[in-house]
């Protein structure tokens, strides 16, 4: 496997995850969460105290991302979200509480980083993960763990989401919240629950992430673009597409730099994350509600009837 490729699935995964954070989260409660940065490097913080203070490997301690990132989400929610949504705030209100709200978060990141300095003699500033993993069939493990693990939590959602009661509530109440609250069901709940899953899948995408490049305090602010670029990529109204469109701008990131770079010279890494926003700006320009607008069945069916054409 290239070394582009194994890091450029990792890196991937994680966006997938953290960008379908963002589109759950906007077309149930119509917010655009920027704490996404801070939680995914939460994630990542937690994976690394397991490992350096009990040992193991990063993957043992996803369990404990996932519920420490589902505890920052509904703290999000009970404590700012929740407020302004009783009181009808606008779009920009809650996004702008949201960025509040990483502010603190990052804050909190900043003393535990030095908590651990302090404490415990680590060097938590600039973290290579990659070091605590394993080779698996001669390459790192994680270029096959993490792609399962993200499939594996994606088809877990959309079991949750297609199958449960509960799941088909909610997406009642993203279809439509007036009726959903009219035939009774408990919109409060259906937020509070969405806030659970989009902080843990923002955790668990920053503990990805911090895999395929250094942690920092800072590694979540340095990435929001492409989160976000992986959102709207994929069409802010489906968290498919959401979750689709992170892929894309993760794996367009490490292709495009390695095939520009051995063409026009090592300085393009120097541009490294316009590639994957060009990629964006262009796909957007053509499909302007993202992947997920791509009217597929369309294009199948005229293919299918190209070919019966050209048969007959």
């Amino acid at each position: 496997m290239a070394p582009w490729l194994s890091s450029g699935l990792v890196y991937a995964s994680g966006l997938a995850l953290t960008a379908g954070s963002i589109t759950l989260l906007y077309i149930v409660t119509r917010t655009f969460n920027f704490a996404v940065a801070s939680m995914a490097t939460i994630g990542f913080y937690v994976a690394y105290s397991g490992v350096t203070l009990y040992g193991g490997l990063p993957y043992l301690y996803y369990p404990l991302v996932l519920i420490i990132g589902a505890i920052t989400g509904v703290v999000c929610y009970y404590g700012l979200n929740r407020p302004l949504l009783y009181r009808k705030a606008a779009e920009t209100t809650l996004m702008m509480s949201t960025l509040g709200y990483d502010l603190i978060l990052l804050s909190v990141i900043q003393m535990y980083a030095d908590f651990l300095t302090h404490s415990y003699k680590l060097f938590p500033r600039r973290v290579t993960m990659s070091l605590f993993d394993f080779e698996l069939f001669g390459e790192r493990a994680a270029a096959f763990i993490l792609p399962i693990i993200a499939i594996a939590f994606l088809t877990i959602l959309h079991i949750f989401l297609t199958k449960t009661k509960f799941g088909i509530a909610m997406r009642a109440t993203i279809e439509n919240p007036t009726l959903a609250g009219a035939s009774g069901i408990n919109s409060d709940r259906v937020y509070l629950v969405s806030w659970i899953i989009s902080g843990g899948m923002a955790a668990l995408g920053g503990s990805f992430i911090a895999m395929a490049m250094t942690g920092t305090p800072v590694m979540g602010m340095f990435i929001i673009p492409l989160m976000f670029a992986g959102a709207i990529l994929g069409g802010l109204g489906n968290i498919y597409g959401g979750i689709l469109g992170g892929m894309v701008i993760g794996l367009t990131e490490f292709a495009g730099v390695f095939i520009l770079a051995q063409n026009f010279g090592p300085w393009v890494l120097g541009y490294r994350m316009g590639i994957p926003l060009f990629i964006m700006a262009a796909t957007l320009l053509v499909f302007p509600r993202g992947l997920s607008g791509i009217p597929l069945a369309k294009i199948i069916r005229n293919l299918f009837r190209r070919k019966r054409g050209a048969r007959a």
